[in-house]
């Protein structure tokens, strides 16, 4: 017991740091997850926590019978997995070109800056921007018409525009910002590596295959293995903001279905039970890409 109490006095300054970090996630993470009784019983607002019915997993077998929730999950995977597919790599193929800029520094501060600049903007003004673009009078459609004549054609309202916009969006925002990791990795790369393989005769291709990739390799499948985590959450705001009566069936995902239901027709049993589905799912699917990853000989999370 002396022992613990000598080490508590010893470290006694760290502990002061560490409690307001500690306080947050105890507010703000673990203390709101005593509501998610609620996914097991029909909640009133008028009868609380300790009168409301228990009604055991009747919402979770909903999960799996509503027609609805399966087109939704759906939506949700396949925009999901086409993040991984397109804006998961964007980061990495952008910090390659930055990192091969290193011959001019000016330059390459300059240009990191600009592709800096769109994480800071919120969705509203993305959208925004898109909406100011491709909506049927916009810049795009007047383009096309005045110079090839084309009819204005419906980007925002044609339920095959949707995912791809959903995506084009997600990389010009966030693949600047995702380029800071990968570019702090490539900064421990001993430089020493590229002037050998000048030496060898490498070109700039076969130095980034045998030197730049191999040094990404493990912050790319930690981070893959991060974002497999959150695979069921494909962020509200985007999606509600260029969601529309034509492309609901195609836009509708888990966090505005959530919302419909939670908030607008307030069934927050139902809305509480999708959203520890989605929490199960994404503990699951890191649990099992981090095995995977370990498997093969790479650093896991944990």
């Amino acid at each position: 017991m002396q022992f613990w109490l000598k080490r508590l006095y010893r470290d006694r300054f760290l502990i002061l740091l560490m409690l307001p970090g500690l306080a947050y996630f105890l507010i703000y993470k673990y203390l709101p997850l005593v509501g998610s009784v609620i996914a097991f019983q029909d909640f009133s607002p008028f009868l609380g926590f300790l009168e409301s019915p228990w009604v055991g997993m009747k919402h979770f077998a909903v999960i799996f019978e509503d027609y609805e929730i399966v087109q939704v999950l759906w939506n949700t995977l396949n925009i999901s997995f086409l993040q991984i597919a397109f804006a998961f790599p964007a980061p990495i193929i952008l910090a390659i070109m930055l990192n091969e800029l290193r011959s001019n520094g000016w330059f390459k501060g300059i240009l990191q800056s600009i592709v800096y600049l769109p994480h800071f903007m919120s969705w509203v003004i993305v959208v925004g921007i898109c909406v100011i673009f491709l909506r049927g009078s916009g810049v795009i459609n007047s383009f096309l018409g005045t110079y090839f004549g084309i009819d204005p054609i419906p980007f925002l309202s044609d339920p095959a525009f949707f995912k791809p916009l959903i995506v084009l969006q997600v990389i010009w925002k966030e693949a600047g910002w995702g380029t800071v990791i990968f570019l702090a990795a490539l900064a421990g790369v001993d430089p020493q590596l590229y002037e050998a393989a000048v030496m060898d005769g490498a070109g700039r291709f076969r130095k980034i295959w045998h030197i730049t990739l191999p040094a990404l390799r493990s912050t790319i499948v930690i981070l893959l293995i991060l974002r497999l985590g959150t695979v069921l959450d494909t962020g509200f705001e985007q999606i509600f903001l260029m969601l529309n009566p034509f492309v609901m069936e195609q836009g509708n995902v888990l966090d505005t279905y959530v919302y419909f239901k939670g908030i607008v027709q307030s069934d927050y049993s139902f809305a509480t039970a999708v959203g520890l589905f989605k929490g199960v799912v994404g503990f699951g699917l890191v649990w099992g890409a981090n095995r995977l990853a370990k498997r093969f000989g790479q650093d896991g999370v944990y």
